[in-house]
């Protein structure tokens, strides 16, 4: 959608091909517990959209959407001490992190100031030219670092090593991998500088408009319209594929060089997710009351307990206790569920293809931190990494992120190109999250796609930089 709202602005026409009944694809929503009960059905919670360059700057608001954000960010509950809890400020983060207050407002507090330009350049392919080599450098000093090396070198402390086991978790790597830091860093960073806020009324008010918008500059949305290979698709100068590289394989099969195709065949897929939604008759009974007040709870203990999780679904098992990530949005948005009653929305990791049941062990971290919430639940919804794939092709074996996040995969992904999204077929480009910067709902894979189109065919539009 980002890209087809760029090309869109460039003046072009523009037909979205959509193999779903809907746009969206994993930014969702539905009622698939209980009627009233408004459930995101994959992404959930979105830093990244607000941080944007992109999303941030178009004009989504005139088509509906409204973004919701919770009293505090994120909370990570311990059982030996208070939660950790990312506030928007940092004094009030500080409290929660005791003696390493300090030493983590001294590490974040500068690159949160500059966020704006900071995330302008690392979201872009790692290997182009940033516009701000100094900023990105002082953010690269330790985002090159894993997070337990950062975690361990920076704090002393259980709630700060904690919390940042946590945000680095969203990297579906193991804590201890080159560059794991990174998407701590990144994380953090965006809930001081813009929040962790998610759509009133589901995540699919934000796919919802992003088409509106689209429309009225003339776009067209073709849904119900699955596409097996190239020719399946209108005559066009251009043509953008947001699917994973396996898939842009197939697709193109006919008329990709053997070179690039034995490429893609290289790009490697990335661990899955286990989802569980529910309807709620209460809201979640955490023991501390930060939890009680923030829109997203990481549920895995101290930094070695997630670690340990993390690590062991990298060697493909399934930990006992898993590392959870828990989303609460109905606490702030009343048009999630029946007066009274409230949403939960967690998963967990796994490896890629699992087909094991995770409600149990998720239900047992909740638990912990939260006794008595077994007799909350009304309703639950799982969905196993096949279900997630039948529901939408793009998440392959449950990966979410569109590839595997090693180092290898953020420097070439998901082939040795000088611009990524080109693929070698004149006209035709890869603009999906297996494209830089990856996974997460930021609008930056297509954006960037649609940028380099238009320089390759020469067609110059100064309002794709800016509103």
């Amino acid at each position: 959608m980002a890209a087809a709202i760029a090309l869109a602005y460039a003046g072009l026409e523009v037909t979205v091909v959509e193999a779903g009944r809907a746009v969206g694809g994993a930014v969702s929503s539905a009622e698939v517990t209980l009627p009233e009960f408004i459930h995101d059905l994959c992404s959930a919670i979105h830093p990244l959209a607000v941080a944007s360059p992109v999303l941030s700057q178009l004009p989504l608001e005139r088509f509906g959407l409204r973004w919701i954000h919770p009293t505090i960010p994120v909370a990570h509950p311990l059982e030996d001490g208070p939660a950790a809890a990312l506030h928007r400020g940092f004094a009030e983060t500080a409290a929660t992190l005791e003696s390493d207050g300090k030493a983590y407002t001294r590490w974040l507090q500068p690159l949160s100031l500059q966020a704006k330009p900071l995330f302008a350049d690392i979201l872009q392919p790692l290997l182009s030219i940033p516009s701000h080599p100094i900023l990105l450098a002082r953010f690269g000093w330790h985002a090159i670092q894993s997070a337990e090396r950062v975690a361990r070198t920076l704090f002393q402390k259980p709630a700060a090593r904690a919390l940042v086991a946590g945000l680095a978790a969203h990297s579906f790597l193991a804590l201890s991998a080159f560059g794991s830091a990174s998407f701590a860093m990144a994380l953090a960073i965006a809930g001081h500088a813009v929040g962790w806020p998610f759509p009133e009324g589901g995540a699919g008010a934000l796919a919802r408009a992003m088409e509106e918008l689209l429309v009225s500059l003339g776009g067209k949305v073709e849904t119900g319209n699955r596409v097996e290979k190239i020719s399946d698709l209108p005559d066009g100068p251009l043509l953008f594929f947001d699917v994973s590289a396996a898939q842009f394989a197939k697709i193109a099969a006919a008329r990709l060089p053997a070179s690039y195709a034995r490429q893609l065949a290289r790009f490697r897929n990335g661990p899955g997710v286990f989802i569980l939604d529910y309807a709620l008759s209460q809201p979640i009974p955490w023991r501390d009351e930060a939890c009680r007040q923030a829109g997203t709870v990481h549920v895995g203990g101290a930094f070695d307990e997630v670690a340990f999780s993390e690590r062991e679904v990298m060697k493909g098992g399934h930990p006992e206790r898993p590392f959870v990530l828990v989303a609460q949005q109905s606490l702030f948005d009343r048009t999630r569920a029946p007066e009274g009653r409230h949403t939960l929305w967690a998963y967990c990791h796994v490896p890629n293809g699992s087909t094991m049941e995770m409600s149990g062990r998720i239900e047992q971290q909740i638990e912990r931190f939260a006794p008595g919430f077994r007799d909350c639940i009304l309703k639950r919804h799982c969905q196993n990494t096949a279900a997630l794939e039948r529901r939408n092709a793009n998440l392959v074996g449950g990966d979410i992120s569109g590839g595997a996040n090693n180092f290898r995969q953020l420097l070439i992904r998901p082939a040795l190109r000088r611009a990524p999204y080109r693929t070698p077929v004149r006209g035709v480009y890869l603009c999906s999250s297996s494209t830089p910067p990856g996974g997460g709902v930021h609008g930056m894979c297509g954006w960037n796609a649609a940028r380099v189109a238009l320089k390759d065919f020469g067609i110059i539009c100064d309002r794709i930089d800016g509103f």
